[in-house]
């Protein structure tokens, strides 16, 4: 296999691989290339295989490269979405179902799209989109890491390794909510929703093959904790480290070279 001269070093800890690349978009090119050929693999030995994608500015290289991909039968895919705020308006700019869908979803027509519908009763909607989620395993997982070290919308107060849940009602923490105005996508914190619907870690970690895109300076003190070896809701996604196909894809911002070696 071709190493790309953008990579600069990959390492493992426990059972997560890490990459470590130049420049972001350097990220997004790999981890797409990377998707692609799983996603073809895939459909090789299946009629259909289910995706569950992440929306965050941190996301958009790879989604931009993914989408431009060739020799993918989207028909073919079932795809989902991974959180979604309670209390925006159906066509509010912030929603995360339309995040993908501009960016992904209405470009690459997957198949089947399922968006969780944070507008309809709590209960309800976690029974209606448990159902769907539980209906076939999930063969991919495309997602990134919080600066508090989430994954979707589990930050450290309301993580739980063994929820018993498919998708949960949450409350976010401050610094998650900060984290939406360091990323423009709120102009202030008091604006920023309180709550939302996520799928929950063992549901994540249920996926056959997890790809997680990381770039940044603010992810830094994130990624220091999922790879302390130290696996613990205080940093989420380090249980990431015990997951037996995930990669987890960073530039020199975020790994911080002088703090992981």
């Amino acid at each position: 296999m071709d190493i790309p001269e953008s990579l600069i070093t990959t390492t493992r800890v426990d059972q997560l691989d890490v990459n470590v690349y130049v420049h972001r978009k350097n990220i997004g090119v790999d981890a797409a290339s990377h998707v692609v050929k799983k996603m073809k693999e895939l459909l090789s030995q299946k009629e259909n295989i289910r995706m569950i994608f992440a929306a965050a500015p941190s996301q958009n290289d790879f989604l931009h490269v993914l989408t431009h991909a060739e020799g993918i039968d989207w028909s073919r895919v079932t795809a989902f979405h991974m959180d979604e705020y309670i209390g925006l308006s159906e066509d509010a700019p912030q929603r995360f179902s339309k995040f993908l869908r501009e960016r992904l979803f209405n470009i690459v027509q997957p198949g089947s799209v399922h968006l969780i519908n944070s507008s309809n009763q709590v209960n309800d909607e976690c029974k209606r989109y448990g159902d769907l989620i539980q209906e076939e395993s999930i063969d991919i997982v495309c997602l990134g890491i919080g600066e508090n070290g989430h994954i979707a919308f589990n930050d450290p107060p309301v993580a739980d390794f063994q929820d018993e849940e498919i998708i949960k009602s949450v409350e976010l923490d401050e610094e998650c909510r900060q984290q939406q105005v360091n990323d423009g996508c709120f102009s202030t914190l008091d604006v920023v929703p309180h709550h939302a619907l996520t799928l929950t870690i063992p549901t994540l970690m249920s996926g056959a093959h997890l790809y997680c895109v990381v770039p940044g300076k603010s992810k830094k003190q994130a990624v220091k904790k999922t790879l302390s070896g130290r696996v613990s809701t205080e940093c989420p996604a380090s249980i990431l480290t015990t997951h037996p196909d995930c990669t987890l894809y960073l530039d020199v911002d975020s790994y911080g070279s002088e703090d992981n070696e």
